[in-house]
């Protein structure tokens, strides 16, 4: 561990591991639980702060496209357009910005979830933006830690 590292919390393979697969609340054995919420907001979160004035509009680019797979991983299906089995996950940029990544299977619609996914970021944007959160800088808990204080 480098000098400058000690006392902070680190997210290693093993931690990233456990929010992802972990479940509800912290307990025992699984210390670190995700805000679901909290963790979708934050690109748009990231973005907003970023702009140095309020923009008059906003670009939205959503892309669905696949994410092959090799195994036999859970919700993996074939999907007879990438003529393979994958994932199928969205994506929504504004330019080069990413505001949503979702992984999703491919045993949907391209466009499924999409329109809820538009009015979560909108709806967050123009609060954010009203209440004048761009350029300010502001910090928000996405994850806790039981013994960690990891924010």
């Amino acid at each position: 561990m480098r000098q400058k590292d000690k006392g902070k919390p680190l997210a290693g393979k093993s931690t990233l591991n456990r929010l992802e697969h972990g479940q509800g609340t912290g307990s025992r054995y699984k210390k670190v639980a995700a805000r679901e919420e909290a963790v979708a907001d934050l690109f748009v979160d990231k973005f907003i702060s970023g702009q140095v004035k309020a923009p008059k509009a906003l670009i939205l680019d959503l892309d669905a496209t696949d994410d092959p797979l090799h195994g036999n991983q859970e919700g993996r299906f074939f999907h007879g357009y990438y003529d393979g089995y994958c994932y199928l996950p969205l994506y929504i940029f504004c330019g080069d910005e990413l505001l949503c990544a979702k992984l999703r299977p491919s045993n949907i619609d391209a466009s499924e979830g999409a329109l809820e996914e538009v009015q979560r970021i909108v709806g967050l944007a123009a609060y954010r933006l009203a209440r004048g959160s761009h350029s300010a800088s502001r910090r928000q808990r996405v994850y806790e830690g039981r013994d960690h204080g990891l924010v």
